[in-house]
């Protein structure tokens, strides 16, 4: 861009009070735009996550000088957020984001907006305005789009589902509210193409638009070497939230065989305890708990292999792209948008069955040549594709098409071609 420009991301979660990957690609694009000359202001719920976090807490992480962060509080702490899911207003947030947002930002970003604005927080403010699809909401009470806690949506029941899942249903998605509120969106962007196709097949007729996320390049350099790694024993590695949709748990079963490789798994979450349950006795299986920074990237790197045996929808796990940056392989069970990233890079395998996870294990620990060239492989696509610098420069030149075009008043009149959104 000709000039720096003003930011402003809306987000429920925001690291250090975060849970998932949505909030570090948020934390991550913020700094690096702040890198290069820009302001960047973050909106985020610091109720909401108290809220969900039951205690627990996640190591503090640095910010540019350009970054600023307002944590919304309420004197009526949860209710906030609990206000804004049942209702789709920011009714007690409404004020302080309004008087952020009079800043006159030219950007404003909004991202996982469930608890923190609702659906109209799109109305508010003016500038170029983009939606990050990190999953399901604009079409999924729950996010996630696995009906009933036992499948992948393929026919929505919302209300039963909610109910089911133990979530108050959300009257505001029956009255059109979403649908308006979406009006005021230039740009959706997603990072797969699955993600794209999945909401058009699911009525949600928007533009648009795929634009991959990126890592920071770590501590491993870009041109370096192929890095030695460490004298260990070999083992496979899980990284991700402990929960039931991850289906950690359908794995365990195959290491508890006291020939395989060990499995290491980096995490915390609601299903942690059932886990180690199941896992108890086995010294195959070893549970370390929250990994970060340095230490998750030395386990990456020196792992045969990263399983991701997800049966959610996963639009683009962002475990995929730290296993490429370290050159180690990846194991993905055929479903979301993880099929998409092995096949773009040719960094892995891909499996339906559990006799098929097992024989692309068996292959990697018989094959230290293949094992090398699928690690490469990963490395050269993340080093072409999923980088900082790839990502700001799309990231930006699609910022400037949509200020040429006046992309709001387009934007505008394709959403109004829209079904309603339930």
């Amino acid at each position: 861009m000709d000039r720096p420009l003003r930011f402003c991301m809306i987000t429920t979660f925001y690291p250090p009070e975060n849970f998932g990957g949505d909030g570090y690609h948020v934390h991550h694009l913020s700094n690096e735009l702040a890198g290069r000359g820009h302001k960047v202001d973050v909106i985020h719920c610091t109720d909401a996550f108290r809220l969900l976090a039951h205690r627990r807490s996640f190591p503090h992480v640095a910010h540019h000088p350009n970054v600023t962060v307002h944590k919304l509080r309420s004197p009526l702490g949860f209710l906030s957020p609990l206000a804004t899911h049942q209702t789709g207003y920011p009714l007690l947030k409404g004020g302080k984001i309004r008087s952020i947002l009079d800043k006159k930002f030219d950007v404003i970003h909004y991202h996982n907006i469930s608890l923190v604005g609702g659906p109209k927080v799109l109305e508010m403010g003016s500038g170029i305005k983009l939606y990050s699809v990190h999953e399901y909401w604009l079409l999924c009470p729950t996010h996630v789009l696995f009906q009933c806690n036992r499948a992948p949506c393929r026919q929505r029941r919302c209300f039963a589902c909610s109910l089911i899942c133990r979530r108050p249903p959300q009257m505001w998605r029956y009255f059109g509210l979403l649908a308006s509120a979406l009006k005021h969106v230039d740009a959706f962007l997603s990072p797969s193409g699955f993600g794209r196709n999945i909401h058009q097949q699911m009525g949600l007729n928007l533009p648009m638009r795929h634009l991959p996320y990126f890592l920071p390049s770590g501590s491993t350099a870009l041109e370096a070497p192929e890095p030695a790694r460490e004298s260990t024993a070999p083992y496979f590695l899980f990284v991700g939230r402990l929960e039931k949709i991850k289906r950690l748990h359908t794995i365990i079963p195959i290491f508890r065989h006291p020939g395989r490789a060990p499995l290491w798994v980096a995490g915390r979450g609601n299903f942690e305890r059932r886990l180690v349950r199941m896992a108890e006795g086995s010294p195959n299986i070893r549970f370390l708990g929250y990994q970060s920074g340095p230490q998750l990237q030395s386990l990456v790197r020196n792992a045969v292999a990263v399983i991701v045996p997800s049966v959610c929808y996963d639009l683009f796990p962002l475990v995929i792209l730290e296993a490429y940056r370290e050159r180690t392989p990846v194991i993905v069970r055929n479903i979301g948008g993880m099929p998409e990233m092995i096949r773009e890079s040719g960094g892995g395998f891909i499996f339906n069955a559990d006799q098929e996870l097992i024989a692309a294990m068996d292959r990697l620990l018989a094959d230290r040549v293949l094992r090398d060239d699928l690690g490469n492989r990963g490395f050269q696509a993340y080093r072409l594709n999923w980088t900082p610098d790839v990502y700001i420069r799309r990231y930006l030149e699609l910022i400037h098409d949509l200020g040429k075009v006046g992309g709001r008043e387009q934007s505008a009149r394709e959403a109004a071609r829209s079904p309603t959104i339930l």
